[in-house]
């Protein structure tokens, strides 16, 4: 990989786009092994530029100036006082909200402009996404003036907080009594508190974008417990966020996500590591051993024992390894530049851990057993896992953020498939301040063969994921013709039609086709996509649904995650067996071409 030139699969662009499409995704999967995405470092480097400049430097910079606690680089003076840690969940929430954190840039498909987020949220007629349909006020997906303004008045009530100095703190003072800093006024929360859940029942986008599952109930603490009791249900907070996810990795599909997300990896630079996370390249690229056991005991084991230690254990000794050995395990994640680069979070959760469990630990009167009431602290957690439980059980009702599955490689999904010439009319979206991306790569100076390989890149990467095999089955399965369609990666669409996505397929379901399909106007047959829910935690299938933007649903049904994660990426003994439910018959024999319907595939 080079600094300046990216590792561009060794193909003839000439003839390899009139390759039939799972023999492109065999080249290209296999080029991911050794290469990943192949980004040039310098898009690497620009990524951490930003980090340290505008997200740490800066952050930290305006944060201690006016909290009164030294200057930004006298980390010895700051890094355990409370008003710092607040005003650092509220900067992070700026810039997540604002869309120049997680999922910005070029490895998130931002490639010009390489941000979303404010250029859709403050922008009139933008396509809005309601979460819930029975939320009365909500209805619509065109993005008004009052949305405009919430989202305004939302960035303005957390820069606010910010800015201000903080204000003395009864309980701060009984259990800090040098403390001079205090704490951000708690009336200064009530804004963001009820912007936050004002704009995400208007828009989820909005909420997931900002990381409503995770700050606002911090927020929500911030302003209503006192000082001890608020440090507790932090660490409740952050550790609800470790187990869950840990949990969520226990399964099929992580191993898949540890070994395509390793190969990507600037940091893992020899072919021959990246190779090890691979059964035997190039014939079998399913995930090795290794990548199971960095899977399940590097990553589900560490997420879930940890925490706990940390919650539990009072031996200064003990806390600092489990300290280190989470705050490693971040910086590991940073390291991998996962494609929706949540670098921003992973640093401030890496700080927080440093902050609440070193600079009050559980031995010091900031135990879980420590909190002024019991059923305080069982109503805490009671909240907090509510959205987890319910997301892993009907993940069709939580988005995968909420549940807590970050990572899990447990992931609602889809694919996008234009018929010749077709994907050209999203770039009539109304109210919209990208084009394709295919567009923006060319406005790059990409030769147009050049920008098409390097967006077929992205559909390889979804082809070595689980759910990746079952969605290329139902493209084989549905369209005829398929290799001369142009398909994309759903994830990647999404962020130029909406300005983010997280890897939530809950963002680019029906709902948003139906939003595009009433502006721009497909024709039966012109735009096709292939949706999968997330596996729900008790069951071994996934529900897909087929759907044509101009006709809707045509086709729902299931398969069964073993036979998914059992394919090769490249389906080379052909599609995975799929269960269909239920299917428009009419629609399925004219894409498919076929004359009689598979009955026997139909319950």
């Amino acid at each position: 990989m080079g600094f300046k030139e990216a590792d561009f699969p060794a193909v003839d662009p000439e003839t390899f786009l009139d390759k039939p499409l799972m023999e492109r995704m065999k080249t290209l999967a296999l080029h991911w092994v050794e290469y990943g995405f192949g980004t040039p470092k310098i898009i690497h480097t620009i990524y951490m530029v930003k980090v340290l400049i505008l997200y740490i430097i800066g952050g930290t910079a305006l944060v201690t100036w006016t909290s009164g606690v030294g200057p930004f680089w006298d980390v010895a003076n700051w890094w355990n006082q409370p008003i710092v840690y607040q005003k650092l969940i509220l900067w992070t929430v700026l810039l997540e909200a604002v869309g120049i954190a997680g999922s910005w840039g070029p490895i998130a498909g931002k490639f010009k402009p390489m941000i979303g987020g404010i250029l859709f949220y403050a922008r009139r007629g933008a396509i809005r996404l309601r979460p819930w349909r029975r939320v009365p006020f909500t209805s619509g997906d065109d993005r008004t003036g009052v949305d405009v303004l919430l989202y305004l008045a939302f960035l303005a009530s957390l820069l606010v907080p910010i800015l201000l100095p903080g204000v003395p703190s009864s309980s701060l003072t009984a259990a800090v009594p040098d403390n001079t800093s205090g704490l951000v006024q708690p009336t200064l929360l009530i804004a963001p508190i009820v912007l936050y859940v004002l704009c995400g029942l208007r828009d989820k986008t909005i909420f997931l974008s900002a990381r409503g599952e995770q700050y606002l109930p911090a927020l929500v603490f911030f302003a209503v417990l006192p000082f001890v009791d608020m440090i507790i249900a932090a660490k409740l907070l952050i550790c609800v966020v470790w187990i869950g996810a840990g949990i969520s990795k226990y399964g099929y599909h992580f191993s898949n996500v540890v070994s395509a997300m390793a190969s990507n990896g600037p940091c893992v630079p020899f072919k021959n590591i990246k190779r090890r996370y691979y059964r035997d390249f190039p014939r079998d690229i399913r995930p090795s051993k290794l990548a199971s056991l960095t899977a399940h005991v590097g990553g589900s084991a560490v997420e879930i024992a940890t925490p706990l230690v940390l919650l539990f254990a009072t031996n200064r000794w003990v806390i600092l390894a489990a300290v280190a050995l989470m705050v490693v395990f971040h910086l590991t994640i940073i390291s991998m530049f996962a494609l929706a680069v949540p670098q921003e979070w992973n640093v401030i959760f890496a700080y927080v851990t440093v902050f609440l469990f070193l600079g009050f630990p559980a031995g010091d009167g900031y135990a879980v057993t420590d909190m002024s009431s019991p059923w305080l602290t069982v109503a805490i957690v009671a909240v907090l896992v509510a959205f987890p439980i319910l997301g892993n059980l009907r993940p069709d009702l939580v988005s995968f953020l909420p549940s807590m599955r970050q990572y899990a490689g447990n992931w609602a999904s889809a694919l996008w498939a234009f018929a010749p010439g077709a994907e050209e009319k999203l770039n009539t979206l109304p109210h919209r301040p990208t084009e394709n991306q295919i567009d923006q790569l060319r406005a790059m100076g990409y030769p147009p063969a050049i920008a098409e390989i390097t967006m077929q890149q992205t559909i390889a990467w979804r082809s070595m994921h689980s759910q990746g095999r079952g969605l290329f089955s139902l493209l084989l399965k549905n369209i005829r013709d398929i290799d001369r369609w142009t398909v994309r990666e759903a994830e990647f669409g999404c962020n130029s039609l909406i300005g983010f996505n997280f890897g939530d397929g809950h963002l680019h379901n029906l709902d948003l086709v139906n939003a595009v399909q009433a502006r721009v106007g497909f024709e039966p047959g012109e735009w096709i996509i292939v949706w999968v829910e997330s596996q729900p935690i008790h069951r071994g299938t996934q529900e897909y649904q087929v759907i044509d933007a101009a006709l809707g649903v045509i086709e729902r049904g299931t398969w069964r995650v073993r036979d998914a994660v059992a394919a090769q990426p490249w389906l080379p003994d052909g599609p995975i067996p799929l269960q269909v439910s239920w299917r428009r018959e009419e629609a399925f024999r004219a894409l498919s071409g076929r004359a009689e319907p598979e009955s026997e595939m139909v319950s």
